[in-house]
């Protein structure tokens, strides 16, 4: 322990950053790592390239300023692996007050004045509480009672950025990214953390996710538990009960629900079901 002095801190943050730089491919790409993280703990008002720029290189701001804007925008490194690694290197520390007990759907919404920045539109963003202009992201975290951390992020394109091709190449947007639902997003998020061997615990999600039977339905069928806040309007089914729709729905047969009988009513969540226990 370091007793909190800033050089400790520094020599910590230092270690950290130059640990999270095997990830990135080329060593050119570690001090313009380092700054960009610098950068976005500094006193700020805006965490874009130009201000960091100015506060971690007064005296370089426009070489600094190219140099950040290549990493952030041009240097082909994994996010993916990037998260990968800050996991692999925090959840041992997380872990030592507890084992992880939760893993925790959620959107992340980023309010933003303009209209390019990427999948920027108006939907409802968590920050403000209501429908606003904002970018939001999909984010897959790991948690116990102590601590919390995201091990997978991802940004929401709505429909219409994802159909829009001039918006799309401006963006640099990757041809393989299509739009999918939040839920869809989640879904593929929580497969690829269980393949990684992740350590497993009960998903946990609000309406905005627990109102999707797929999204329910898979998450059982992956052996996994949930508790999931629910709309006034979802069903909840004993096991091995299937649920048809009624003539309004035109006939068509609902989806399997296979859910357990007893409501997580006095969940944090709120409203909620709860998946039958895995295993």
């Amino acid at each position: 322990m370091d007793g909190g002095s800033s050089e400790g801190s520094e020599a910590r943050f230092a270690g950290y950053v130059e640990a999270l730089g095997v990830v990135l491919g080329h060593a050119d790409r570690q001090q313009p790592m380092h700054d960009y993280c610098l950068g976005l703990l500094m006193p700020i008002d805006r965490k874009s390239v130009e201000p960091m720029a100015a506060v971690t290189a007064p005296g370089q701001v426009a070489a600094k300023h190219q140099s950040l804007l290549h990493f952030v925008g041009n240097a082909p490194w994994s996010d993916a692996a990037m998260l990968g690694k800050v996991a692999e290197l925090v959840l041992p520390a997380i872990e030592r007050s507890g084992p992880v007990e939760a893993w925790i759907i959620d959107d992340t919404g980023f309010p933003k004045k303009g209209r390019h920045s990427v999948g920027v539109t108006r939907q409802y963003c968590g920050q403000l509480g209501k429908q606003d202009n904002c970018q939001v992201a999909v984010t897959l975290s790991l948690a116990n009672h102590e601590a919390s951390l995201p091990v997978a992020y991802r940004l929401y394109l709505a429909e219409d950025w994802a159909k829009d091709q001039a918006r799309r190449d401006k963006a640099k947007i990757p041809e393989t990214i299509a739009f999918q639902t939040k839920p869809e997003i989640a879904l593929e998020q929580i497969k690829a953390t269980r393949t990684a061997g992740l350590p497993q615990g009960v998903v946990l999600m609000d309406a905005g996710y627990g109102n999707d039977t797929r999204l329910r339905t898979e998450i059982t069928a992956l052996g996994l538990s949930y508790v999931a806040g629910i709309g006034p309007n979802t069903s909840v089914w004993p096991t091995g009960r299937w649920a048809f729709a009624s003539a309004a729905w035109q006939g068509y047969r609902a989806t399997t629900e296979v859910a357990s009988t007893r409501l997580a009513a006095s969940a944090d969540l709120g409203e909620g079901a709860r998946s039958p226990p895995a295993g």
